[in-house]
């Protein structure tokens, strides 16, 4: 190593050394809060929106937000919010839209905060037409006291916990945050996130649900569908009693892929490295094909269709009743 480059990095490391030091006396002198160290100023804000509304759109950045039904009757969202990135409300045309009112200037990009932005929606009523939210990084809770005829969600690293159900179509895509459904009714679903982890519980989709990801992890739970069509590059897939009136169709490159006590008239499930193995609750007409993989499945020669492809994978299949 030269003589010039141990010099560097003897700077580095006391430049490091010295803002640890100067960190550490700055907690001690806030009594450990973190929170008096940001460089953001933060205020809590109460929104009333006036007028009646059937839809609902929300476009916010990094605010998490959390759904509630208002006692009182009245519409409001109370914020805790950077004091130079508020929001907005109000009733335009029948839709309670809420908005981001950012007021800071290039050089306010410049700061650190320990705390995050919240926003509490008080709704006055459980039924709605639509629900659309737009996010980047806030996480979303919508519990079960509402329905929707649609719900949409559009987000990048955020996570969703969703009970809220909708008569027509519930539709989630994320770039990198999860996804956790539980006690939903709807007649289409349809999840997308390239990293983030799917969680499906006891779900009640009148006809299709479909499910794409990259290297999240899928698990649907006691939840029943016409048929399903899911796929991911290199994330499992487990179906736990999961009953489809018509078809499942599963691809994954290097994902296993696992059913338990689960069942379609027809199942199609092609991947490349990953295991096919689990119970079905019916005979099946079994075509199998692998290249190095091991294959066991039963010897039915009467039920609905069950093809299972692999390269190097195993393939091994249990019919119990």
């Amino acid at each position: 190593m030269s003589k010039e480059v141990k010099i560097w990095l003897t700077a580095a490391a006391a430049l490091v050394a010295l803002g640890v030091i100067l960190f550490a006396g700055a907690m001690l002198a806030n009594g450990g809060d973190l929170n008096k160290l940001s460089s953001v100023t933060y205020t809590t804000n109460t929104y009333e929106a006036d007028g009646d509304f059937q839809n609902i759109s929300i476009n916010v950045e990094t605010t998490r937000i959390e759904f509630t039904p208002a006692d009182d009757g009245q519409c409001k969202i109370v914020c805790f919010e950077d004091e130079k990135v508020r929001h907005s409300a109000s009733v335009q045309n029948g839709t309670l839209v809420i908005d981001t009112v950012d007021t800071r200037k290039w050089y306010d990009h410049i700061s650190f905060s320990f705390s995050q932005p919240k926003m509490t929606v008080y709704l006055p009523r459980n039924e709605y037409d639509s629900l659309l939210i737009e996010t980047d990084t806030g996480d979303i809770t919508i519990p079960k006291d509402f329905s929707f005829d649609t719900l949409k969600i559009d987000g990048d690293t955020c996570d969703v916990d969703c009970s809220a159900s909708a008569s027509h179509s519930v539709e989630i895509e994320l770039s990198t945050g999860d996804i956790r459904l539980e006690e939903i009714a709807t007649e289409q679903l349809k999840l997308t996130t390239d990293t983030g982890r799917i969680q499906i519980y006891t779900a009640d989709v009148g006809a299709n649900i479909a499910i794409e990801t990259d290297t999240g992890r899928v698990e649907l739970t006691d939840s029943s569908c016409i048929d399903l069509y899911a796929e991911s590059d290199t994330g499992s897939i487990t179906l736990k009693r999961v009953i489809g009136a018509g078809s499942f169709t599963i691809k994954s490159d290097t994902g296993d892929i696992t059913f338990d006590h689960s069942d379609a008239a027809g199942i199609f499930v092609n991947t490349d490295t990953g295991d096919v193995t689990g119970t079905l609750l019916s005979d099946k007409v079994f075509l199998t094909e692998t290249s190095t993989g091991k294959i066991s499945v039963p010897k039915t020669v009467s039920g609905g269709k069950c093809e299972l492809e692999t390269s190097t994978g195993d393939i091994k299949i249990e019919v119990v009743s």
